[in-house]
């Protein structure tokens, strides 16, 4: 059976030192992989497509057969990594604490250990709403994703 590791390798091995990073993958029975990548910006078809060939060369199929997906980790999947969250300062996360707290808000900065969050609670009118930072180190976070807005 292919490996976790095995795959992380060649993920790590083709985006050494750029902007793309491998965020997750799953590999169900089968040999069925599926690798989740972002990048310091957008990730593009083109980036995927590039993967994915440098996967299948690297991979024998002949000696294990496999299916292989290769996708952004685009919107609908969680934040997993500090980098993700770099990624989006400026943008409107919604945050489940392990606590069990929900917080949605903007990205105002974000390093290695902690994410800080501008909230804005309530529903008052917006002459009267309080802005409050929340600074959360990563371990307190359940879960994370992106807050899709088409209001611009």
């Amino acid at each position: 059976m292919i490996t976790e590791k095995q795959v992380k390798k060649l993920v790590d091995e083709h985006f050494a030192g750029g902007e793309f990073f491998l965020v997750d993958m799953v590999i169900k029975p089968g040999n069925h992989i599926s690798v989740f990548i972002d990048g310091d910006h957008r990730v593009n078809i083109e980036v995927c497509r590039e993967l994915s060939h440098f996967l299948e060369d690297s991979l024998d199929r002949e000696t294990e057969d496999f299916d292989l997906t290769v996708s952004s980790s685009g919107a609908d999947r969680p934040l997993k990594l500090p980098r993700q969250y770099t990624k989006n300062i400026g943008n409107d996360l919604e945050i489940v604490t392990v606590a069990g707290a929900k917080i949605t808000g903007k990205v105002l900065n974000a390093d290695d250990d902690h994410v800080e969050i501008e909230q804005v609670p309530g529903k008052k009118s917006k002459k009267e709403q309080e802005k409050i930072i929340i600074t959360l180190k990563f371990d307190e976070i359940k879960s994370a994703k992106e807050v899709i807005s088409f209001k611009k």
